[in-house]
Parts: structure tokens; sequence; C-alpha cells
């Protein structure tokens, strides 16, 4: 998600210091020690082939290239427009998530719509926007609703019930505050909304941005701030271990985590809700691998992963 849009008001951007960052990774986020000594060690998922593999032991065989050069997708998503799939027994079986794919692939051809002010409980915000991309033109909504049917698939595995805010089924949005509205009436034990950064080239890594304390209006997140933390640290714990990427170098002071209190989608939510900014797009290292279907099924892979510990406790 670019921080141009119109729920974000960017942090100044802050460098940080590889070597406490440790210290404070393993503190702040439960079992991401592991994945970041990885990171470490293999020197950073951009500094292996296109679809990080060099982050995570031995290399897989690389397809063969298609007729036209292209090199296929080894972990295609799994396709399909569906609100949800029967329940399958598993650990899972009972609960409800709720996933929200940031932005919608045809926000940028209704501008009047997604400029339109929706109240979110501290002030008015447009009610979307169209996201941001990769300088080659790859854009975060596709991404989003890319990494969304992954985890789709991987959580009904396991039991869960899942709905999609939007699956590339409706003309723009929804909304920021619908967004949360549909996580709310679903009863979700968990939402995540997932997103990639617009930030400056140069800037690398994910963060999961958390609730802050917020009572105003239609909003009052004192109830799910707690078990968003929670489930925010599970999400980036995992996520580090599964993808081998950092956290952000320059958000979050090397934690990986972010409190905002300026998001519609946190504000109004009454159930327990994280955003994860899964890398950032215009930087050329993140943006490989956020290119990467393989790398795409890590990410799905690792955020589902947070979101069980979280419901089993």
């Amino acid at each position: 998600m670019s921080y141009a849009g119109p729920d974000f008001e960017p942090p100044q951007p802050r460098r940080s210091r590889r070597g406490p960052l440790t210290v404070a990774l393993a503190a702040l986020v439960p079992g991401a020690l592991l994945g970041w000594l990885v990171y470490e060690t293999v020197g950073g998922p951009g500094d292996g082939d296109a679809t990080g593999r060099a982050t995570a032991g031995a290399a897989s065989p690389t397809p063969a290239p298609t007729a036209d050069g292209k090199q296929p997708d080894p972990s295609p998503a799994p396709t399909g427009s569906r609100t949800s799939a029967p329940a399958a027994s598993g650990p899972l079986k009972g609960k409800v998530v709720v996933i929200d794919p940031g932005h919608n692939p045809e926000n940028f051809r209704h501008p009047s719509e997604i400029n339109r002010k929706v109240d979110i409980g501290t002030n008015w915000k447009e009610c979307d926007t169209t996201g941001t991309s990769t300088n080659d033109g790859y854009p975060e909504a596709e991404f989003t609703l890319d990494v969304a049917h992954r985890m789709r698939a991987l959580l009904e595995e396991q039991g869960a019930t899942v709905k999609l805010t939007q699956d590339g089924d409706r003309p723009y949005g929804p909304c920021v505050d619908e967004r949360a509205r549909i996580g709310n009436e679903a009863k979700a034990d968990a939402v995540v909304s997932i997103h990639a950064d617009g930030s400056g080239a140069g800037n690398r890594g994910f963060h999961v941005i958390l609730p802050s304390t917020v009572r105003a209006g239609a909003a009052d997140t004192r109830a799910i701030v707690g078990p968003s933390r929670d489930l925010g640290e599970r999400v980036a714990g995992r996520f580090v271990a599964v993808t081998g990427s950092a956290p952000s170098d320059y958000v979050g002071d090397g934690t990986g985590l972010v409190t905002r209190k300026d998001l519609g989608g946190l504000n109004l939510s009454t159930v327990p809700k994280v955003f994860i900014e899964c890398g950032n797009m215009r930087d050329s290292k993140d943006a490989a691998l956020l290119t990467s279907g393989a790398w795409r099924q890590k990410a799905a892979r690792g955020i589902s992963e947070g979101i069980v510990s979280f419901l089993r406790g």
C-alpha cells in the first residue's frame, strides 16, 4: 500500500542498526529470531534469485520455460471467485477468518466513488485508493488478491471458514468502513488486511500494523488492542520464519510492528485485526520477491501460520 494513499499519513523513515534489531525482534515478535538469523546468514532474500529461494535452504528445481520463453509460476494461486467453501474438518473447525485484500483492481476506473469521504471515527477519509505498484507496473491490488487466494486455500485446509472482503467481483472498493464492517458482521475470530508498501527505493522489509487505542465517534478499539497485538506478533513471527524476509528498515525500529490510529479499517473494527505490508513494491529487491509466485506462496503460508497460532492460542 502506498503511503501516498489517503488512508495513510507516512511516518518519517528511520534507518535501523542491524545489531540491536535482533534483540528487539526476539523480544517483540515471538518465534521470529530463528528466521531473522537465517536472513542474516544468507544475506537477505534479495541476494538470491528472484524467487527468494536462497533464504530457505536448498533450491527447488526451476521449471522449464514455456513456449514464449517465460518462466511459469511454480505455485499458482487457486482461482475462482466465491464467498466461501464448506469448512473441512480440522483444528480451526468453527473459526471464522476474514481476509481483506487491499484495494481493488478496478478502483482506478471509479475515481469519484473511491474519493468519496467516509467516517473512520477520528476523522473523514476517502473511501479507498488505487494502491501502489512496482516500477514495472505489477499492481498492489493484483498482489493482495493473489496472496488472499493462497491464504484461503491454506486456512480452509485447517477447517476454518474463510471470507474475503472482495474477490475481484465488484466494480470498486469496498470502502474502508465497509471493509471493517464485513469482519464485524462475520463475527470473525481474526481479520488480516493484505498490502504491499510504496515507500522509497532502498527501503526494504515487511511490517505489521496494529490498532492503536481509539475512542472517537463510531470507533472504539479498546477491546481489540490486546488480542490484535497478539495476532500481529504471531503473524510477524511466522512471516519471518517462513519467508526469511527482514522486518522493515524504515518504520517500526526493526521490530516489524507499527501502531497506527489513522486507518479506518482498524479504527472501526470490533474484532481482532491487523494489516501487513508484505514488502516495498518500489524497491527492486523487494519487488523481485513480491512478483514471484513461489515467494507469494511463502508469504501466504507465513501469514496463515500466524493466524493459526493465534486462533489455537
